[in-house]
């Protein structure tokens, strides 16, 4: 694989570390600043939805930009708000900084989809893709005990600072190894590119990505009273035992890349047909430690399995505008990650334990497997490498202008 895949995925970890790596420090935050437990809060949830914000008007903003100088801005964004969120003053300031380094999350990955499928040939694009990812699934892993354990060490702010660092390596990175990319659109208006979104193809993949990972983060946001609760594991354990889900996850991510270059639709069938049992039975055995430990895994590893696939998914059906769909594919991602949480949490309200969310999480995810065979019958020929353009002929090569399936 291009060398260059690495520097993308580096920036994939310093966006993933701002994602994660607060979690543990929001006691320090918001005793440094005075505030409550849910109003440091909203550092998590403010920093969501400037990612689904950023994530399509920045990517169509910048869609007829060099997609090289597209991504180096994006990094110049995301050092600039990390560095606001390391000297912050006060907890506003510190509110603006996480907006401003979120704005280039979903652009990021977006537009950095097409650049690393474009790396590589056709039969190789899913696994470019899954590779790009990467950083993102390792800083799943390592975000919260790093961004932690830095953080009681040296004080919260040198989090930030770490992360700066990161970001400014990654610049370097994509400026040495990333050619250039000129978009092939560039004589088309921002108007014109948001035409994909006649496609119902495109409308079905983001519903697909809502409801498939939704499911699994609807299971996950309540893990660790799953865990303690249920599963009769110590508070101690926890972090180590989300390590293992974030094994899961790096597992994932590189195998349902390269499956999913093998076949896309059956690959994202299988996933999503075993997340579906996978949580069903995390359900039903969540009592034993070792049923425990070896579910966690595989709900990771099924989890993030689907995603390169669901990026390639929605690319080969906005081939018109790839960069401008992969970025509402990315909100999407963060809109289910919010409505998984949202549906775990209504279920735990209702008084229906501690194993309800990964209940409403099988059935979420078993939403977004039938939704997905009903766009493939919609389409037709669906279960193929690829799909099939309207004239019969192979989809179009990602970044490159040419008919859309409708």
């Amino acid at each position: 694989m291009p060398v260059a895949l690495y520097a993308l995925a580096l920036g994939g970890f310093g966006i993933g570390l701002t994602e994660f790596g607060i979690a543990g420090l929001l006691p320090q935050v918001a005793e440094d600043f005075a505030v409550s437990e849910t109003t440091a809060g909203y550092l998590i949830s403010g920093y969501a939805l400037s990612v689904a914000v950023g994530g399509i008007l920045l990517t169509a903003l910048l869609g007829r930009v060099d997609r090289k100088k597209a991504l180096l801005g994006l990094l110049l964004l995301f050092i600039l708000g990390n560095g606001l969120s390391a000297v912050a003053g006060t907890y506003g300031l510190m509110l603006a900084g996480r907006v401003v380094a979120a704005l280039c999350h979903g652009a990021f990955f977006g537009i950095g989809s097409v650049v690393a499928a474009d790396l590589v040939p056709r039969n190789r694009w899913a696994a470019a893709i899954s590779i790009m990812f990467g950083g993102l699934t390792i800083a799943n892993v390592l975000g919260v005990p790093l961004g932690t354990f830095l953080g009681q060490a040296a004080g919260w702010r040198a989090t930030f600072w770490a992360i700066t660092v990161i970001g400014v390596v990654a610049l370097a990175g994509i400026l040495a190894l990333v050619p250039t990319h000129p978009a092939p659109l560039a004589r088309r208006s921002i108007l014109a590119e948001f035409r994909i979104f006649r496609s119902g193809q495109v409308w079905l993949s983001m519903l697909v990505t809502v409801l498939g990972f939704g499911g699994m983060f609807g299971g996950f946001t309540y893990i660790a009273y799953t865990l303690t609760e249920v599963s009769g594991f110590g508070e101690g354990a926890v972090p180590w035992l989300l390590m293992l889900f974030g094994v899961g996850l790096f597992a994932g991510n590189l195998l349902g890349g390269r499956a999913s270059d093998h076949d896309l639709g059956r690959t994202l069938v299988v996933t999503l047909a075993a997340l579906t049992v996978v949580l069903s039975l995390f359900a039903l055995t969540a009592g034993s430690k070792t049923a425990t430990v070896i579910a966690l895994v595989l709900m990771g590893g099924f989890g993030f399995a689907t995603v390169p696939g669901l990026q390639m998914r929605i690319m080969n059906y906005a081939s018109d505008a790839p960069t401008l769909a992969s970025g509402a594919n990315i909100a999407a991602f963060n809109l289910s990650n919010a409505f998984g949480a949202g549906a775990g949490g209504l279920t735990l309200a209702a008084g229906l334990g501690y194993t309800s969310p990964l209940w409403a999480g099988a059935g979420i995810t078993l939403a977004g497997l039938i939704v997905l065979l009903v766009a493939a019958r919609v389409r037709g020929g669906e279960f193929a490498s690829q799909p099939p353009s309207p004239d019969g002929g192979a989809a179009t090569v990602i970044g490159q202008p040419g008919p859309h399936p409708a």
